[in-house]
């Protein structure tokens, strides 16, 4: 089961707020939901919410996670994470010494992102076909005092942004699995996009200006070109503007009512992590697999954080 304590007099349920919903069924490719539960999955997360399996749906052979859970914590500070490219069938994030375990890794994190399509694939119907496959991830590091700089830390509330890589408005829907066979991954979670974001680009101005005809040209063209990160979407720019500022605000980070949810060892979570706003607190040995999914695929588009910045902006925020 999905454990959740309230803080600061916060449970599941409130408005606002995150539920964690626990699907107990063994979903497969055997068994795959009617269509109608598919799309009522896909709204639940669109609203902000967690659907937990508290059994894994991923099998991982013992030898995989042997080999997973037998990498050392020594791995430099500055890599959180070990990162698998599916479209380029490669993995980054490891140091020069350790090369000689590339091959593994690029393997083992291949079949989990293949394994998390295949099931994601029966779930969650809606999306299917229509989603585009992002990178998966290992993360060996204990979470718990984790060095990192400030816009780089997961234990301060942020809602996802990729600065690197825009989604121009596709939402960021994360499965997870926590491969650690003693330890909880600790989370908190506080207000969803759709009660925080209109009140913080109205307070804050994270919404960038149209800017000139001139401007827009000169960033149009050197997109063309090929410049990294020239025509950033304000959609983006946005986002990340946000993701940055509630790391900043030590005020916010301290005060705002929270949730508490630990997720056990061998349980797999999902939730679009551009509108729960989320902090990781404990955990170490976590797998991961992202996809993007575009607009036109959502159950419930007018409850994306794209047109939730767009009713702020009144205009359109994507290229």
């Amino acid at each position: 089961m999905c454990a959740a304590t309230p803080s600061s007099a916060v449970a599941g349920g409130v408005a606002g707020f995150s539920r964690c919903i626990s699907i107990e069924e063994k979903f497969d490719a055997q068994n795959i939901p009617p269509v109608e539960r598919a799309r009522e999955f896909c709204r639940e997360l669109e609203a902000g919410n967690i659907l937990l399996f508290p059994e894994s749906p991923i099998r991982i052979p013992a030898d995989e996670r042997e080999l997973l859970l037998g990498r050392k914590q020594t791995s430099s500070a500055y890599h959180k994470n070990i990162a698998y490219r599916p479209k380029e069938d490669r993995i980054t994030g490891l140091d020069s010494s350790e090369q000689a375990e590339a091959a593994e890794l690029r393997r083992l994190l291949k079949n989990y992102s293949e394994r998390s399509v295949e099931f994601l694939s029966g779930l969650l119907t809606p999306y299917k076909g229509k989603w585009k496959l992002d990178y998966a991830s290992f993360r060996p590091i204990e979470e718990k005092g984790r060095p990192a700089r400030l816009h780089a830390r997961n234990d301060l509330l942020h809602f996802d942004s990729f600065p690197t890589r825009p989604t121009n408005g596709a939402r960021i829907l994360r499965f997870f699995t926590n491969i650690n066979p003693v330890q909880n991954r600790v989370w908190l979670t506080a207000e969803t996009f759709a009660t925080f974001g209109p009140r913080f680009a109205k307070k804050t101005g994270v919404i960038p200006p149209v800017g000139s005809s001139v401007t827009r040209a000169a960033r149009l063209l050197a997109s063309k070109l090929g410049v990294p990160g020239a025509m950033k979407p304000p959609y983006d720019e946005s986002m990340h503007r946000c993701h940055n500022a509630m790391k900043e605000d030590a005020a916010y980070q301290e005060s705002t009512p929270k949730q508490r949810w630990e997720f056990p060892p061998n349980s797999s979570w999902m939730v679009f992590t551009d509108c729960v706003s989320h902090a990781v607190l404990e955990g170490q040995y976590a797998l991961e697999q992202t996809f993007l999914i575009p607009q036109s695929a959502l159950v419930e588009p007018g409850s994306s954080p794209l047109a939730i910045l767009e009713g702020v902006a009144g205009r359109a925020l994507t290229i």
